[in-house]
């Protein structure tokens, strides 16, 4: 596949344990890869979820918060041990990164866009490896899903607005399926998507797992986002980074969403 700006979005389920604690091999394996894409020349940017799914495992809490002041106090913990790990593994590989924290209110306007997309594109020319994720700490809007709705969503906006060539969505399961292969042992995965059709968004019912606030109809509207902006966007399963290069190399991983023309 040929794409030289690439964002990438992890989700919470991808990065943590069941326990809510970062899942390290996981996260080093992701990160690697990264390091090696942006060694070859791609241009990484990562679109990181996270924060308050780390920050509930690092103060030994049994469940995410209900009430928004604990979930920004989680959040604002969850993030700076998010970071710092972040931090020690692209270092371990000789790439820096740096953290950039949006609400809506940073991309409502097209000046304000073309702020983030100077800085995005100062860090690249840089060599530095942005890291993205929405102000859980500041944006009660966000926590109650009406700032950008989820990192799905930002991760599409990001896409748009820095004009990249592909959007990866990482998560927990392989792809887009006729049903819920959790429940339905008959479904079907669906390779490529031509167009998003109702039919499309009626089979990504469902919501995602107790550590994220997503599930694939969100994918499916950041998905629509993107590919109605000429991007195309591929949702895999990222229990297994490495799986990163097979799509590069043109093996069928996931479902891939063709970009609108």
């Amino acid at each position: 596949m040929e794409a030289k700006r690439i964002v990438v979005k992890v989700g919470t389920s991808t990065l943590t344990h069941e326990s809510g604690r970062l899942n390290l091999r996981r996260v080093e394996q992701l990160v690697k890869v990264l390091c090696d894409l942006n060694n070859s020349g791609k241009e990484i940017i990562l679109v990181s979820s996270g924060a308050i799914g780390v920050g509930v495992g690092k103060l030994g809490l049994k469940k995410r918060p209900s009430e928004n002041r604990k979930k920004q106090a989680v959040a604002a913990v969850g993030q700076c041990e998010l970071m710092f790990i972040y931090d020690k593994l692209f270092g371990e590989y000789n790439h820096n990164i740096a953290q950039i924290l949006l609400t809506k209110y940073a991309v409502e306007t097209e000046e304000k866009k073309q702020h983030v997309v100077n800085t995005v594109d100062t860090l690249i020319e840089m060599g530095i490896i942005p890291i993205i994720n929405e102000n859980d700490t500041v944006a009660i809007d966000e926590l109650d899903g009406e700032n950008f709705g989820d990192n799905d969503r930002l991760s599409a906006i990001v896409a748009d607005i820095v004009n990249a060539d592909l959007l990866i969505m990482l998560t927990d399961i392989d792809g887009l399926y006729t049903s819920n292969p959790r429940n339905n042992p008959n479904a079907e995965k669906i390779e490529i998507v031509e167009e998003i059709t109702d039919d499309i968004r009626t089979m990504a019912g469902g919501t995602g797992s107790s550590r994220g606030t997503g599930g694939m109809i969100t994918k499916i509207i950041a998905a629509d986002y993107a590919t109605s902006r000429g991007i195309e966007c591929c949702i895999m399963n990222g229990e297994t980074p490495k799986r990163l290069y097979d799509l590069f190399d043109g093996k069928k991983i996931g479902t891939l969403f063709k970009a609108k023309k």
